[in-house]
């Protein structure tokens, strides 16, 4: 016959799963209050830069990038997805607005555009992306407008897809799958190519794929 538990040890075992439940929940909260930080930050600082680009008399002089300022707003109409694009693609860059990998085209220039941005975030709304839909660059330098030509998933090690391809273009770049748990295996790419003419600029090419 099992000897009954003392009553000590009830207690004990009800003390430590109390304990655990009202830490769980105080790191639960914290998580909401964080990621609300982190939402509210990204809007605020999405509102605050769109501004320099929406309106008459925005157009200027072509003018280089500097790491961690903006370059333009980015636009997909069909898929309601509207953002701010940085310089840069650190990990405080991408907490708060899309980046554009340094060493790639700048919109303007020819060769490859290449964009970043998670895919819980900005770049959430690709998943329903497909071929025909129109990508829309705004800055200082003018606006430019793509169509989309492919979609694929690749391994983060493929950085062809970062090379100027003899055109025009544009590349999305995010993590695959959409709603994979813990760090996506893959990178979803989105190519497409300018249908409107450059202004006559030179930019630089090439870089690695890394979220």
């Amino acid at each position: 016959m099992t000897p009954p538990i003392p009553a000590a040890s009830h207690r004990n075992r009800s003390g430590l799963l109390g304990a655990a439940y009202y830490v769980l929940l105080a790191g639960g909260v914290l998580a909401l209050v964080y990621c609300s930080y982190v939402v509210s930050a990204a809007h605020s600082y999405q509102a605050i830069q769109r501004s320099q680009f929406e309106g008459p008399g925005k157009i200027a002089e072509h003018r280089p990038a500097i790491e961690g300022n903006a370059i333009g707003e980015m636009d997909i109409p069909r898929l309601g997805l509207n953002a701010v694009f940085v310089q840069g693609d650190s990990p405080k860059i991408l907490r708060r607005a899309v980046g554009h990998i340094s060493e790639t085209a700048l919109p303007g220039d020819p060769g490859n555009v290449v964009l970043t941005a998670h895919r819980d975030s900005f770049f959430r709304p690709l998943r329903n992306i497909r071929r025909g839909d129109t990508i829309e660059l705004k800055t200082l330098d003018g606006e430019f407008a793509y169509q989309v030509d492919w979609t694929e998933a690749v391994s983060p090690s493929d950085v062809e897809v970062l090379h100027a391809s003899g055109g025009n273009t544009l590349t999305l770049v995010t993590c695959f799958p959409f709603y994979f748990i813990g760090p996506a295996p893959k990178r979803f790419i989105v190519r497409a190519h300018q249908i409107e003419a450059l202004p006559a600029h030179s930019g630089p090419a090439e870089s690695q794929i890394h979220l």
